[in-house]
């Protein structure tokens, strides 16, 4: 009960330690690559939700990032402010993925043919965009735009009042915020009865579906809801960007959540978002010379993590930590137990 209790609970100190960290981060630097940062991090959470605790492993995760930027750029321009756009851009692709995941959870579709069905539909999504060029792709006011994508509309906004617009540090400080949100949501859902599902079905999915639970159902829920998340992520993206392109979905974004979640660790919520921010890091570092391709490097990085830490890196620093806390124990306890022994007297005489 224990093991099951712990998957859902939340760490408080850290968690107010990293949001103090990331409310004081912009007194001391710029907060423009933090906040990609961030919006990466909140992207491989959501795929760490459903592939690290319900064992779903969707190589098309890029399609719902996509799918929210594209919503928010669309409705934005058609609407002249942000609330109702963000909103969208969450429930968008969160219905999207709902018709798929039903599709292909009551069809019981294979994890391998799901992994190629969520690829697809990336890349099909990834060719329309591309093929959007010219006045007759428009939804509304907006033009989609082809390769160029959708540039100049309206950024984030406080909600009521248009004309103020949220950029620089307060998109950083939603970008933050929907983060901890976010994860704390993920805690939630995964400390109550349908998170202990989730983790079931990735253990033995005949047991749970033995035990009398609706497998199919909670497969479709959890993939919603990732989908939903990513979709805000991609619409935090759009804003930071200021400009929505095809790219969005394209493989190379694809892969890149994949070796994210890998590296930081499945299993955990950290493990994602860490390995987001360093391996972005890294891309964007790479990103400023021409000797080598960061696709080369990231893809080195995945093949050590693999060979070395399968695990990834999270999980296997929380195994060295606890090893260390517990010899520390053991050592503790040994020497009370000699210092008990040799303490009373007349036992040594």
């Amino acid at each position: 009960m224990t093991a099951w209790r712990s998957i859902g609970k939340v760490n408080w100190g850290w968690f107010i330690t990293a949001a103090a960290v990331l409310l004081l981060l912009p007194l001391v630097m710029e907060t423009h690559t933090p906040s990609v940062l961030l919006i990466w991090a909140l992207f491989a959470m959501s795929l760490g939700l459903m592939w690290g605790y319900a064992g779903l492993l969707s190589f098309g995760h890029a399609a719902y990032f996509g799918l929210g930027a594209y919503t928010y750029a669309i409705a934005a321009v058609n609407m002249g402010e942000s609330t109702i756009p963000l909103i969208l851009s969450i429930v968008v692709p969160a219905i999207f993925a709902a018709a798929i995941g039903a599709m292909m959870f009551y069809g019981r579709i294979s994890d391998v043919y799901m992994g190629v069905i969520t690829l697809v539909v990336t890349l099909i999504l990834f060719k329309f965009m591309s093929a959007t060029a010219g006045d007759v792709y428009r939804i509304g006011d907006a033009r989609l735009g082809g390769f160029n994508g959708i540039p100049g509309f309206p950024t984030l906004n406080l909600p009521g009042f248009p004309e103020i617009s949220l950029f620089g540090v307060p998109t950083y400080y939603v970008c933050a915020g929907s983060l901890l949100l976010c994860y704390l949501l993920c805690r939630w859902i995964l400390a109550r009865s349908f998170g202990r599902v989730l983790v079931g079905i990735r253990e033995n999915e005949t047991r749970c579906e033995l035990l009398g639970y609706d497998v199919p159902l909670h497969k479709t829920a959890v993939f919603t809801i990732s989908a939903g998340m990513a979709g805000l992520s991609g619409c935090l993206f759009a804003n930071w960007a200021e400009i929505v392109t095809p790219s969005i979905f394209s493989l190379r974004q694809a892969a890149e959540v994949i070796i994210w979640v890998i590296v930081g660790g499945l299993g955990t919520l950290i493990g994602p978002i860490l390995g987001a921010m360093v391996l972005g890091m890294v891309k964007l570092l790479l990103g400023e010379q021409t000797v080598i391709d960061n696709s080369l490097i990231l893809g080195l990085l995945l093949i050590v993590v693999v060979l070395a830490i399968p695990s990834g890196v999270v999980p296997a620093l929380r195994r060295a930590w606890g090893l260390r806390v517990r010899a520390r124990r053991r050592s503790a306890k040994g020497a009370g137990a000699r210092r008990r022994l040799g303490g009373r007297p007349g036992e040594q005489q």
